[in-house]
């Protein structure tokens, strides 16, 4: 982490200074004005300790139609926490030339994923979750894109497996979903998820 610098935004200039937890649509307009006009850059290794700033993480939801790509880490990752973890989430840190969110978000689309093609992103909506130290110095904002029956595959694929996936197949690994990716699943597909523990 030594040296990386992240944008972050004040919890302060955040909707309701980030006291909400999962999704949230009202006020993402204004506050995609908010990060362009507002957000900084700062030390990663800093801001991982520092609730007051919010680091601003895109967060792409890929859909083929109603499949999601859903991904499982291995246990090649370095971090032992998210061994067997399954997400339906692509995101990560904006950092300095990254040419704001959508810059962000685009090359995290080509450091993840493997595809021909570089689809539409919707912003959809704020996700926050300051139940864990991780999630308290984190906000998403979340996106939609769609594949259109265009093939899709993970860059790294000892560390991770991807393949599209019906509501019904992703509620049966839930239990397993890393934490923001569970929160858009239930917020998003709510019949789904019902009866997971």
């Amino acid at each position: 982490m030594s040296g990386e610098q992240v944008l972050v935004v004040a919890r302060e200039l955040c909707p309701d200074r980030a006291a909400w937890h999962g999704l949230r649509t009202a006020g993402l307009p204004a506050f995609l004005e908010v990060i362009a006009r507002d957000g900084r850059f700062a030390p990663r290794d800093v801001m991982e300790q520092d609730p007051t700033q919010k680091q601003i993480i895109p967060y792409l939801v890929l859909r083929d139609g109603d499949r999601y790509f859903l991904m499982r880490r291995t246990r090649a990752g370095a971090d032992r926490r998210l061994h067997d973890r399954w997400s339906i989430g692509v995101g990560g840190h904006l950092n300095p030339g990254d040419d704001g969110l959508l810059g962000g978000l685009r090359r995290e689309w080509r450091e993840e994923l493997d595809a021909d093609f570089e689809p539409a992103f919707e912003p959809i909506a704020l996700l926050n979750d300051d139940t864990t130290d991780v999630g308290a110095v984190h906000l998403g904002v979340v996106f939609f894109a769609d594949a259109r029956g265009r093939p899709v595959t993970v860059r790294e694929n000892d560390k991770l497996s991807g393949f599209f996936a019906g509501a019904a197949e992703v509620a049966t690994v839930a239990d397993d979903l890393e934490t923001w990716s569970r929160l858009v699943f239930e917020a998003i597909e709510p019949k789904a998820a019902e009866g997971v523990s």
